[in-house]
């Protein structure tokens, strides 16, 4: 197990001076925190003695069939019998791999993919294979070429993970012909589909395109997460699964944490059924359009020659790549002392590529700070070309004389 690249950014990001395009916190004061505390009031004097009670591991009845109308949204039929809920997505995500991962299994995932992905599968030790894709999502050929090298070799892959909406940390979207081509080449060669979806009602353009599970219930594993249209702070996610595979998740749910918390789950669906949800997700999807558009129109106006980023439809994430030879992880340092922070793509890989890449972050700060911190960052960037182009080479580290990669703030 190691370090997640994000974790490690967080003492260093939440810091005020700091403008902090690193990590991907969801604005939690745009909620309606007096009807929350109404309903978390009327959860504990009306419902105490359930909601302080153990409950159940596959989670309460009562939120899954509320989950089923939140993917129903999405055009997802589900039972609400499918359904487990979870601490937060990760830890369906962790379930999964635990359930169908031995020692050296092969795993495939976008490259780059979600970081703490990457870390859930090493820490089971497997043999992590990464499939191309560009502003489009996933290449299928590449996925193809992957599975006939693995069958070439008399391997198999467990399974596909795949963040089709709003890419993690990519900030793209799957388009609809290739996720037919995706289920194809998948249910050519028997391969099982992870579908991640934690921002698929965070739309600022674009037209819908239905989940893979919409298209292929049999095939895919889907997982998704109130942490980014509600709160991240009630931990609640789920897995919908074909009803074998979900006997197996439960199993390993009540081995890992016996019982969620019914007082959040309680909470969260009377949340669902009280307050009206679709109008305050329309809401939420205003405030990140405002500042996706601000960090887009910065980097537009801003950034040098040589350098790219794409342009979400939805999400939290821009994915930027730095002119030529500079290197986004030694140059943090010296964002972090111009106080700015963003995360090094090489946290996105399980090899070590994504060295010219920067995951940058527009759901937290303000418009305004976006724009002063996407202007720091272009200083540190033109400072980074004048040394390689003075001294010839990539960025050199810069880090104290400990191991920490950040210094310390003056």
């Amino acid at each position: 197990m190691v370090a997640s690249e994000v974790r490690a950014l967080f003492a260093v990001a939440s810091r005020p001076e700091v403008v902090s395009l690193a990590g991907g916190m969801p604005n939690v004061s745009a909620l309606p925190m007096g009807e929350l505390g109404e309903i978390v009031q009327r959860v504990v004097t009306e419902e105490g003695s359930t909601a302080l009670q153990y409950g159940s591991a596959q989670g309460d009845p009562v939120l899954r069939e509320r989950i089923c109308e939140v993917m129903a949204e999405e055009g997802i039929s589900a039972a609400a019998d499918d359904v487990i809920v979870t601490v937060g997505s990760q830890q369906a995500l962790d379930l999964v791999t635990r359930v169908f991962v031995d020692p050296g299994d092969v795993v495939l995932c976008e490259a780059p993919t979600y970081v703490t992905a990457v870390n859930t599968f090493a820490a089971f030790q497997a043999d992590i294979r990464h499939v191309a894709m560009d502003d489009d999502g996933v290449l299928p050929e590449a996925l193809e070429e992957h599975l006939t090298r693995l069958a070439a070799e008399g391997r198999r892959a467990k399974f596909f993970y795949t963040i089709p909406n709003f890419h993690n940390p990519a900030g793209v979207t799957l388009t609809a012909e290739r996720r037919r081509r995706v289920l194809e080449v998948c249910r050519r060669h028997g391969l099982l589909v992870l579908e991640d979806n934690p921002y698929g009602l965070l739309r600022y353009g674009g037209e819908p395109v239905a989940p893979l599970r919409a298209e292929a219930p049999d095939q895919v594993i889907y997982l998704g997460s109130f942490s980014k249209t509600l709160s991240p702070g009630f931990r609640i996610g789920w897995a919908l699964a074909p009803s074998a595979v979900r006997a197996k998740l439960v199993l390993a749910a009540e081995s890992a944490m016996l019982s969620h918390s019914a007082f959040n789950q309680m909470v969260v669906r009377r949340y669902l059924a009280t307050h009206p949800w679709r109008e305050r997700i329309k809401d939420f999807n205003e405030m990140y359009r405002e500042r996706r558009d601000a960090m887009l129109g910065a980097l537009e106006a801003m950034m040098p020659a040589g350098s790219s980023w794409t342009r979400p439809e939805g999400g939290f994430f821009v994915w930027a790549t730095l002119p030529e030879g500079l290197d986004a992880k030694a140059m943090l340092p010296r964002a972090v002392n111009a106080r700015v922070a963003y995360v090094p793509g090489t946290g996105f890989y399980a090899s070590d590529e994504g060295r010219r890449n920067m995951r940058l972050s527009f759901c937290y700060p303000t418009p305004e700070q976006i724009r002063e911190g996407v202007r720091r960052l272009v200083g540190v960037i033109e400072g980074e070309t004048a040394l390689r182009d003075t001294f010839g080479g990539a960025s050199a580290p810069a880090t104290r004389g400990d191991d920490s990669p950040f210094p310390d703030l003056p």
